[in-house]
């Protein structure tokens, strides 16, 4: 099978890889990068366990192929150097709302997009934004304290 070059921004840091043009971008962050932090949770796209940004807007990396994001920039939950994720995470610890925490990388991401977006989401704006994501803990309650408590957070933060 013939192997594509691409190179691709992830966390910050530029990957060139050799890959087959079938390799799903969660399994090239997964299995060529060792970024484990993005789960594979359903393969279809339905629980949003593999969520990451791309270029700023969430996608489920496991209906994306790697060899169409040449030349973009990928942030995942691992990524340490963006201190609004770090905020989420944290708050998603210290609410409770990790429970089993197979689906946190993804409910992060799509809460760090939804806070970049609406500062102050309301209760139904965020379920609105989290829909994509299933936690089959089902403890939704905690996952959106946690959202609202980095919002507030993230808000203080860039008014300081």
């Amino acid at each position: 099978m013939k192997k594509h070059t691409v190179k691709i921004t992830v966390n910050g840091k530029e990957h060139q890889s050799e890959i087959d043009a079938r390799t799903l971008l969660t399994h090239f962050l997964r299995d060529h990068l060792n970024i484990t932090s993005t789960n594979i949770g359903c393969d279809t796209s339905q629980c949003g366990a593999c969520t990451v940004l791309v270029n700023g807007e969430s996608v489920k990396s496991c209906t994306q192929l790697a060899v169409q994001m040449d030349g973009a920039e990928i942030t995942t939950a691992a990524n340490d150097q963006i201190s609004d994720i770090e905020v989420i995470k944290r708050n998603f610890h210290e609410s409770h709302g990790l429970q089993c925490g197979y689906c946190t990388p993804g409910m992060v991401m799509s809460s760090h997009e939804l806070l970049k977006q609406n500062s102050n989401p309301s209760d139904d704006e965020i379920r609105d934004a989290l829909h994509g994501n299933i936690c089959r803990c089902t403890g939704y309650h905690n996952i959106i304290e946690a959202v609202k408590k980095s919002a507030a957070e993230i808000r203080e933060g860039a008014a300081s």
